[in-house]
């Protein structure tokens, strides 16, 4: 029997709107019709249960992504300063983070107005207890907006800490434990060999710049006891202690006449190493001799042959003698300064430098929840 097809076509409008068209076809037709339906049905069911596979797991990524907090590394991050540290300013330009110090997606901003906008709020320490300035406790706060607590001063600088618990996400110190480690310099290595020359020294064997001097400090208890074995003509006092003030213009020219430099920090605390260390000492080029944390520490940052630690000796007498020996071995004395001819020292002062930096930690901090419980045990530990 000839294939005969009989069209009876008519549109049906069902309940959800659609309209379907029927033909009617021999039996042997219509069963294969029937087989081919079924395949095209079951391959447009995988298709669509592929995408909603596909879309469910996108979904769920992006709730992860939106949960934990974390930026994809193309995003910006924005830095707000809430108040700016002992109220020095300065110019803040949209690309100053890359301009100045080469950090990418990073841009700083000084505006309160802007908080709900920020990624990280930096609160620096001195003007909280001063109450120069306050927490926004008052505002909403964004779920994923940190709020970073700043100080470069010892513990004891820092005072009652104890209302500031489950407050702070980060922290940025000088200390290595810190979120965002900064200290106050660095050694970075030369991007040329040239020579390092030593200064011209004087008759000046040691030299040591204080302002704010305490009897009962360590520091100066053995720059006393220093001065019983040491020629009154060889250790000199600057600062407005000894009413011998230096300008910044004159102190490291005034500093690198002499053979060594006490690089003696007013505290003794976990890691605290100061610009008397970086500036006042090493890029003056004078030897540092230090009080502060222990050897182990500074030679995390320095060459171990780059300075003296006052730990290192059995007595203040010890130490001085030993000063005097290296002083009158040429040789000696020089080997010292030998790493000069690798590295050049850097120094950190620029506020906006420093919180540029946080983008460099941001990525990986930002994937982890915390929150300061105790901060004070953390700052006195």
């Amino acid at each position: 029997m000839s294939l005969t097809l009989k069209a009876v076509a008519f549109i049906q409008t069902n309940r959800q709107g659609f309209s379907c068209c029927f033909w009617t076809l021999n039996s042997s037709t219509m069963r294969l019709m029937k087989k081919q339906t079924c395949v095209l049905f079951c391959l447009f069911g995988f298709v669509l249960l592929y995408n909603f596979l596909s879309w469910s797991k996108t979904m769920l990524l992006l709730n992860q992504i939106e949960t934990s907090g974390s930026k994809r590394p193309e995003d910006n991050i924005t830095i707000l300063l809430w108040h700016w540290p002992f109220g020095v300013r300065y110019k803040l330009e949209r690309g100053v983070c890359m301009d100045k110090y080469q950090i990418p997606r990073c841009f700083l901003e000084d505006k309160q107005s802007l908080f709900a906008q920020a990624d990280v709020v930096v609160f620096h320490h001195f003007e909280l207890w001063t109450g120069q300035s306050k927490l926004p406790l008052h505002l909403t706060r964004p779920p994923m907006q940190k709020w970073l607590w700043l100080s470069l001063e010892p513990p004891m600088n820092n005072r009652n800490l104890s209302s500031y618990n489950n407050l702070f996400n980060w922290t940025m110190s000088y200390r290595r434990d810190a979120d965002v480690f900064m200290p106050y310099g660095e050694l970075v290595s030369k991007r040329t060999n040239v020579t390092y020359v030593i200064p011209k020294k004087s008759d000046c064997l040691v030299c040591w710049v204080v302002s704010k001097y305490k009897a009962n400090h360590s520091r100066s208890q053995i720059f006393q006891q220093l001065k019983k074995h040491i020629p009154s003509k060889q250790i000199e006092a600057y600062g407005l202690w000894s009413n011998r003030p230096l300008s910044n213009k004159k102190l490291l020219s005034t500093i690198s006449r002499c053979y060594f430099y006490l690089a003696f920090e007013n505290s003794l605390s976990t890691d605290y190493i100061t610009e008397k260390l970086w500036r006042n000492s090493l890029q003056a080029g004078s030897v540092p001799v230090v009080l502060g944390p222990p050897r182990s520490i500074y030679e995390l940052s320095i060459p171990p042959e780059s300075f003296i630690h006052v730990n290192d000796f059995s007595s203040i007498k010890a130490l001085a003698n030993f000063l005097s020996q290296v002083a009158a071995d040429r040789e000696r004395y020089e080997s010292y300064f030998r790493w000069h001819n690798y590295y050049n020292v850097r120094m950190y002062t620029d506020w906006r430098e420093r919180l540029c930096n946080i983008c460099m930690f941001y990525d990986q901090l930002s994937k982890h929840k915390k929150v300061y419980n105790d901060l004070y045990s953390w700052v006195n530990k």
